[in-house]
Formats: structure tokens, C-alpha cells, sequence
């Protein structure tokens, strides 16, 4: 096969890394990934096969550890969430969170959040989608790789539902301003919850992070960006 007629390597928006588990992450993925994983195999979610109720779906892109989202389903019974994150004691972490606050209205997938966007994801079938702190890539010949782009405010426009919002937040300044440029050009599909132009104060549902308390004693600046899906 010549050079030309090699297949492109997709442009990822992370670095897997191989962080070792501990005992207790690798006891909860052997005991309580069945219940509460999902094994990728390409197909769309039926959301309410997977959680047993037709309750709103929110999904959590890179959850990190699952603070977030472990303290967003345990505030919000009344709601199902979808976290996905590559990193293995991440997500070993959040099912021993699962187990700690008897959650049942979480599940977890293990893949590339793009891929799982496009293919199994239904249309329309988000209340909300949450993206807390994303890899910056703040060195500007890996501004590429940041996953917020035109081609994924597309796909949000056709998982999130009439109505239903996108959630960002940053820590760096630059990607908060090239966020807020590229949702705000996708002006069909969204429209800035707090006006053309301006970012949103902290919602009280997202949970204050160690390390956002960690920054702002060093008067680091964090972004939130709630954009509403609007009506087809």
C-alpha cells in the first residue's frame, strides 16, 4: 500500500494513558462493571432498556474521576446519566462511587466519546450533555485535537433535544473563548443561555471541584458555557 492510499488516523482528543488500578478499583470493575458498564459494540443505546424508566439522559464526556457526575446522580434521583471516560481508575473510581451512594441511575461506557456520539447515541434522545474540563491543548499546534469544534456542535445539535442544553467549563481562558466563538456560530442549532458574548456563572448542579477550589486560591479563572438546544 503506497503512502496515498493509507487509511488517515482519526484525530484524537486524548492520550490514553495507563494508569494502574488500584485492588479497590479492580475489585469494583470485576463485581460492578456488569451492572453498570456498557461493553461498545457500535449500536445505538435503547435508554430505556438500559436504565428501565423513560427518565431524562444526561451524558457526562470524560468524566475524569466521577465526582461530578457521581454527586449530579445522587442529587437528581429523578434522572439517568451516561459518563464516559477512557481512563481506566477513572472510571474504577466512579463505580466505587456507584457502590458507596447506591446510585442506581448511572452507567458507564469505556471508549472514545466521538464514536460513541455518532453511533450510538439516538437523535434527540439527550435532556443534556456536560463537558467539565476538557484536555486544553493549550500548545496551539495541538489546538486540533481539542474535541470542541464545528463537526462535534453538529453532533450535539442532533443528540441534545429541542430544549435540552450543552454544559461547558474551562479552566483556560483561550479554549473558553474558542468555544464560545464555535457554539456561537452554530447560531441554527444553539443559542448562549446568558446572552451573545458572555459566559454563564456556575450552575449550583455542577459540583465545585477539588482542583477548581485548588485554582481559585491562586486566582485561576473558570468558564461556564450553557448553550440551549433550540426548537427544530
Amino acid at each position: 500500500m503506497s503512502e496515498q492510499e493509507k487509511p488517515l488516523r482519526p484525530i484524537r482528543s486524548f492520550v490514553l494513558r495507563q494508569g494502574r488500578l488500584t485492588v479497590g478499583q479492580q475489585r469494583a470493575f470485576d463485581t460492578l462493571w456488569p451492572r453498570f458498564g456498557i461493553d461498545y459494540d457500535g449500536r445505538p443505546i435503547d435508554f430505556h432498556q438500559l436504565f428501565g424508566n423513560d427518565h431524562p439522559v444526561f451524558l457526562e464526556i470524560g468524566f475524569g474521576n466521577g465526582a461530578s457526575l457521581a454527586a449530579m446522580a445522587e442529587a437528581h434521583p429523578e434522572q439517568n446519566y451516561l459518563g464516559i471516560e477512557v481512563h481506566g481508575p477513572g472510571v474504577g473510581h466512579l463505580l466505587i462511587q456507584i457502590e458507596a451512594r447506591g446510585l442506581r441511575n448511572v452507567r458507564i461506557l469505556r471508549h472514545d466519546a466521538i464514536e460513541v456520539l455518532k453511533q450510538c447515541i439516538p437523535s434527540a434522545a439527550l435532556q443534556g450533555l456536560f463537558l467539565f474540563f476538557p484536555d486544553p491543548w493549550h500548545k496551539k499546534r495541538h489546538h486540533k485535537r481539542r474535541i470542541l469544534n464545528p463537526a462535534f456542535v453538529t453532533e450535539l445539535g442532533r443528540v441534545i433535544r429541542p430544549g435540552g442544553f450543552f454544559h461547558a467549563a474551562t479552566d483556560w481562558e483561550d479554549y473558553a473563548l474558542q468555544m464560545l466563538a464555535v457554539l456561537s456560530a452554530a447560531d441554527t442549532l444553539f443559542e448562549n443561555s446568558a446572552g451573545p458574548g458572555q459566559y454563564t456563572p456556575r450552575p449550583d448542579y455542577r459540583p465545585l471541584t477539588k482542583f477548581e477550589q485548588r485554582g481559585q486560591r491562586l486566582g485561576h479563572g473558570v468558564w461556564d458555557l450553557i448553550f440551549i438546544r433550540r426548537q427544530a
